[in-house]
């Protein structure tokens, strides 16, 4: 009954604010204390007993009492800031106002008139908020909050470990203590661990919510790609006016990188007890990440250069990967008993963190690729870009999985070490498989290409770019990958698909320098490709006759039988053990819409490894002569050659375009690149190796292709290749456009993964739409 009296006096309370036509005094406590003083709701209560309708009505009805309402929640929480909440009321009043305050500030910002109202200076708040402080001037609104927020998140014996040794001393002033003492969990920069408290989580997680929803106002604002349109709550919160954000942000970081969602192991222990460390840790990892989009100067960034220390950097990297490794391998785990360990729910934000370190902290990607360690991060990756291949929900996850992979493949070092065996039990629906990790990688992508779903045809240039960085460097491809790689080059090289659009023949110049990187470079190891190579040496032949008059061009273009890539001729088998299909969503599953990812060209810069094995950029340049340089010293393998960019006017993106009825090919586009096309390595290795083959199989009778396999492995075409070209390589470089792409789709993120209490539901976001499958 109690409960139910706390609830139905609150309920009283909205009403009377929202019926009120006379604003209501500061000073009139007594009515504003029935918010949260004699309370004990729970969110899910708030959300519930304070309908968005009403907070809309005082916004629009009684302006001053919703202003009023925000001051006095505020005021609370600096004055139990400042006091330390010694007594349990106390701290009932703190959550009180955290609630409330995560279910009015969505309100605030979704209305233009009202965004600037926490960054004003309530009259005669200066003296009541900040006398502790001796200012004269009031500090806005919002900045009391934030740092309200930050010293409550330090509050001994509330969110942190007390270090008084009995409760007969006296409290710890909350002003006074230094904060890197009570950091969260052992890690970066701190050594000791303290005792689980999972209240102490609890109330963290509350304080969190409300310190996310505060940085959420970029939800509001419609998209663009000015980077000085910083987070006004994000850039103060990070600045040095907060003396715990380092504290916090290392906190954070050890959160989240020492959680083990199994645990002690015991079968389906998930079931039986709640865990409030998950809450957290999906909190913390949400801040981190919207922290991280401003890293410039911030306390985040400096947390995450803790991680280059010269004294315990070394420790610090090996903490955060093999952590984040662990996370995102979770799912993977296979049991005998279905279901009986703990899945966690957050590996986007997760590779969205991941993402945030590799691209901001240049050193700790370095250190991530001079180990096999970073094998722990792409077997996971892998499997979330094939799991999701057929869920429209999902295209976020598909773009940073890929995106992630881009980048790593820039390096040298990461193509190396892709030719570690595979050997791992991974629950994948992929043909059963002997070979390297970048088997893996080529037969998921083949498998992205062939059965993933339409809106995945602008990733098709990354997919085939990162092959391209990493096909100079691979030892032995196994016979699954290397006739996967051939059948791509198949489908892409039907004349349909080459004169539907104007893009498609970048797919086939990718494809071609994949194999001239490999012959030319490690032909002696990849006796399998070379092999299948040479049984589809048709493919190659009628790409080389592929022809280009007008009659030739129509009929191809009436064979057209459906958009996307046919699976004939791609034999599956059997697919590994514990797999099951990928499958679309669910109906009426929501998702975030995302801004259109710049084309491949725009996302990166080419560099040319010279013979020292170091990278030198190639210089951009619109002069004709310039290109076809380029173009030349690549093999003619570049996709960016003159005459191709010379159609660029006419003719946009292959992810932007959605029908080809506006795309009319001519002869002299096909043969404007057709010349180009870099046949002269195949069509030599083929001129030299069928005869050979052809004459063993007649001499020796053989029908074995284990036998013909040997006799490649031991065959040799030193001096009879044209000379190697330069190996180049197609670094990912940030830009505006991936900058907003990637704004979008955290926050959409974020937005879809708070459905308990659902903060911003039903209110007007304005960064993205929300749209039901």
């Amino acid at each position: 009954m109690g409960n139910a009296d706390t609830k139905l006096h609150f309920r009283k309370a909205v009403i009377q604010l929202t019926t009120k036509t006379q604003p209501v005094e500061a000073t009139d406590d007594a009515f504003w204390d029935q918010f949260w003083v004699d309370s004990s709701t729970t969110i899910q209560d708030v959300f519930a007993l304070v309908p968005a309708a009403e907070i809309r009505a005082v916004r629009e009805e009684s302006p001053s009492n919703l202003a009023t309402l925000c001051y006095k929640a505020v005021e609370r929480l600096v004055q139990a800031a400042d006091s330390g909440c010694p007594s349990e009321k106390q701290r009932q009043i703190v959550l009180n106002c955290v609630r409330l305050l995560t279910r009015i500030l969505p309100y605030i910002f979704e209305d233009a008139d009202w965004r600037g109202f926490f960054w004003s200076t309530v009259p005669g708040a200066g003296r009541r908020l900040d006398e502790d402080d001796g200012e004269d001037e009031a500090r806005p609104l919002a900045e009391s909050l934030l740092l309200a927020i930050a010293d409550l998140l330090f509050c001994p014996d509330f969110t942190a470990q007390s270090h008084k040794k009995s409760s007969a001393d006296a409290a710890e002033d909350i002003q006074s203590i230094d904060s890197c003492e009570y950091i969260w969990e052992a890690g970066v920069g701190f050594a000791q661990t303290p005792p689980l408290n999972y209240v102490h989580d609890i109330n963290r997680t509350e304080l969190l919510k409300l310190l996310l929803t505060c940085f959420s106002e970029a939800m509001y604002l419609p998209p663009s790609s000015e980077r000085k349109n910083l987070n006004p709550w994000v850039s103060f919160f990070c600045s040095t006016e907060n003396r715990h954000a380092l504290p916090l942000f290392t906190s954070l970081l050890n959160v989240v990188c020492a959680y083990d969602p199994v645990g002690y192991g015991f079968p389906y222990n998930h079931l039986l007890f709640s865990d409030q460390r998950e809450l957290l840790v999906e909190q913390a990892v949400q801040i981190l990440i919207v922290t991280l989009e401003q890293e410039a100067g911030s306390a985040a960034g400096a947390a995450l250069q803790l991680t280059i220390s010269p004294c315990r950097g070394e420790y610090f990297r090996i903490f955060i990967l093999k952590g984040l490794a662990r996370l995102l391998n979770n799912p993977l785990v296979q049991t005998y008993l279905p279901r009986s360990t703990k899945k966690i729910q957050f590996h986007q934000e997760l590779l969205i963190l991941f993402w945030k370190f590799c691209d901001f902290n240049k050193k700790f990607l370095f250190f991530v690729l001079k180990s096999s360690d970073v094998l722990d991060m792409l077997v996971p990756i892998l499997f979330n870009l094939n799991d999701a291949r057929a869920d429209q929900s999902r295209v976020g996850l598909m773009h940073i999985g890929v995106f992630i992979l881009l980048l790593l493949s820039g390096e040298r070092n990461f193509g190396v070490r892709l030719n570690k065996p595979f050997t791992l039990r991974v629950p994948m629906d992929i043909p059963v498989f002997t070979g390297t990790h970048a088997d893996l990688l080529i037969v998921i992508f083949h498998k992205i290409v062939t059965s993933g779903h339409q809106r995945l045809h602008p990733l098709f240039d990354c997919l085939l770019t990162v092959i391209v960085n990493i096909s100079p460097y691979l030892k032995s491809l196994s016979m699954v990958a290397a006739n996967k790689l051939l059948h791509l080059l198949e489908a892409f090289s039907t004349p349909w698909f080459l004169f539907s659009s104007p893009q498609n023949h970048h797919l086939v110049f990718f494809l071609l320098e994949v194999f001239n990187n490999i012959i030319q470079y490690q032909f002696d190891g990849n006796c399998n490709l070379v092999y299948a190579i040479i049984r589809k040496r048709n493919v190659f032949h009628q790409l080389a006759n592929l022809p280009s008059d007008m009659a030739s061009i129509q009929k191809a273009l009436q064979r057209k039988k459906k958009s996307g890539i046919s699976r004939t001729n791609s034999i599956e088998t059997v697919s590994m053990e514990g797999s099951r299909p990928a499958v679309p969503a669910e109906p009426g599953t929501l998702k975030a819409s995302l801004e259109a990812t710049p084309g491949i060209d725009k996302i990166t810069e080419k560099a040319q490894v010279s013979e020292d094995g170091t990278m030198v950029a190639v210089p951009h340049s619109d002069s004709p002569q310039a290109t076809a340089d380029c173009s030349a010293a690549a093999g003619g393998s570049d996709t960016e050659s003159n005459s191709e960019r010379d159609h660029e006017v006419t003719a946009s993106r292959l992810s932007s375009v959605s029908s080809s009825a506006a795309w009319n090919p001519n002869p002299d586009w096909v043969l404007s690149w057709k010349v180009k096309l870099p046949l002269q390595t195949i069509m030599r290795l083929l001129q030299v190796l069928v005869p050979q083959v052809e004459k063993i199989c007649i001499d020796k009778g053989l029908t074995d292709e284990s036998e013909i396999l040997k006799f490649l492995q031991h065959g040799t075409l030193v001096g009879l290749l044209p000379v190697p070209h330069p190996i180049l390589i197609r670094k990912y470089q940030a830009n505006a456009g991936t900058a907003m792409w990637f704004r979008t789709y955290m926050w959409g993120v974020i937005y879809l993964r708070n459905v308990d209490p659902p903060i911003w539901y039903d209110t007007d976001i304005r960064l993205f739409e929300i749209q039901r499958i």
